[in-house]
């Protein structure tokens, strides 16, 4: 039998109330609720995070700590290296529903494969060198490398997809399983076995977002995880950024420590620490807010929220060194022990810095959503022109001017990036 298709509904009638709701009401309110929980859900691994270090430092020997600290940091690099080439890849791609539903799959599928392929790898090379140790903990790394890097894909797939909260319920049930499961082992375990019981922890939240990911995206088209290994695909250029950038930290901290004293790195450090939950808005924004700007009509209004961003984090970070300057010295001393009392006097370089990489981190944000491909030459030219401030801040006032020095970089980057956004809005204008 012939299906005549049904007529369109009819109009509204003209005498309608109208609604008290201001146009896109419901739209800011959607955002509004996606910025708090992807907030929130940084805010969440970031304490797994802390909280794993922690519960691996009370449990263990000062000799298995240090063999932890070690393959946790190379985990850190993994994790940044993943995020940068699959997740922030992914949080900006656009289209129809059922396109971002197989983006958020392939992408799901792509770490699992590389991961442990690449785990695989690890593994194997460190078992060939030792059963102690370092080797050992790497090998435990490789073999629960597929679930912990999968696990953190998903959050940036349920970004994309308008769904932040189920991210967020994913990383309370890690952060629930996994304190519990560390603090449990007897004290001197081994780094193996802590890495081996850490990664593990992440399994029930990895089966309950994949799951939800599952039912959110099924009847969409088949996966093609392999279209991620593409060249002009934009993970590889989010990837340069991301090795540019540590490169050119970790180089700023190892000339500092031959050229000046152990003293100016701790300053450093313990300045910056202090400044932990600034990181954590930083990371929420530069992970899940491209579906969010997305969301904008227009690149002006885009940039109107980037700007408005910007200037909502540098208040944050204002406030923030305000509350750390008054803080009483007992209370800075139990945060960062003798180092406090040198660390203190950084606070005003370093919550100025902060707020210029709040305005810096929103302006890359912005010109990632306008033009994605010009992000890395400002990244590779002013994170090797914040190491020379950092050294010749150094040269002319110390530990002070290093601080800075850094301040300095990280304002000569932020207009940097928003004089090339504001070309990308002309060029946008005029299409």
């Amino acid at each position: 039998m012939t299906r005549h298709p049904e007529p369109d509904p009819a109009p509204s009638p003209p005498d309608d109330p109208p609604s008290d709701d201001p146009p896109h009401a419901a739209a800011h309110g959607h955002a509004a609720r996606g910025a708090a929980a992807s907030i929130a859900d940084q805010g969440v691994a970031a304490l797994t995070n802390i909280a794993v270090v922690v519960c691996a430092a009370r449990q263990s020997t000062a000799d298995d700590f240090a063999s932890f600290a070690v393959v946790y940091t190379v985990f850190t690099l993994l994790l940044g290296a993943a995020g940068a080439y699959v997740g922030q890849a992914l949080v900006l791609r656009r289209g129809t529903d059922r396109q971002l539903h197989r983006h958020a799959r392939a992408s799901a599928l792509f770490t699992l494969g590389a991961s442990a392929a690449v785990g695989a790898v690890l593994a194997l090379l460190a078992l060939a060198v030792s059963r102690d140790g370092i080797p050992a903990g790497l090998t435990a790394l490789g073999l629960v490398l597929p679930i912990v890097l999968t696990q953190d894909t998903l959050r940036y797939a349920f970004s994309l997809l308008g769904k932040p909260h189920l991210a967020l319920i994913g990383d309370l049930l890690r952060l629930a399983v996994a304190v519990p499961l560390l603090a449990s082992q007897p004290y001197g375990t081994g780094a193996d076995r802590m890495i081996l019981v850490w990664g593990l922890s992440a399994l029930p939240a990895l089966l309950l977002t994949a799951a939800l990911l599952a039912y959110l995206t099924r009847g969409a088209p088949g996966a093609r995880p392999l279209k991620l290994l593409d060249r002009r695909h934009l993970g590889r250029r989010f990837v340069l950024e991301f090795g540019v950038g540590n490169a050119a930290s970790q180089v700023a901290i190892i000339l500092l420590g031959v050229l000046a004293s152990p003293l100016a790195v701790g300053a450093l450090r313990g300045a910056s620490t202090l400044f932990g939950p600034m990181n954590v808005l930083f990371n929420s924004a530069t992970g899940f807010g491209p579906p969010l700007l997305h969301r904008a009509p227009g690149a002006h209004r885009q940039a109107r929220a980037a700007v408005l961003a910007g200037a909502a984090l540098a208040a944050t970070a204002a406030v923030w060194a305000a509350v750390l300057l008054v803080l009483p010295d007992a209370a800075g001393r139990a945060l960062l022990g003798d180092t406090w009392t040198v660390a203190r006097d950084l606070l005003t370089a370093t919550g100025s810095q902060y707020a210029f990489m709040a305005f810096g981190t929103c302006g890359l944000l912005l010109l990632r959503v306008l033009s994605p491909r010009a992000t890395l030459p400002v990244q590779v030219v002013f994170s090797a022109l914040s190491v020379v401030c950092l050294l010749v801040g150094y040269a002319l006032g110390g530990i002070t001017g290093a601080a800075w020095g850094l301040c300095l970089g990280s304002a000569a980057k932020a207009g940097a990036v928003w004089l090339r956004g504001s070309v990308e809005l002309r060029v946008a204008h005029r299409v």
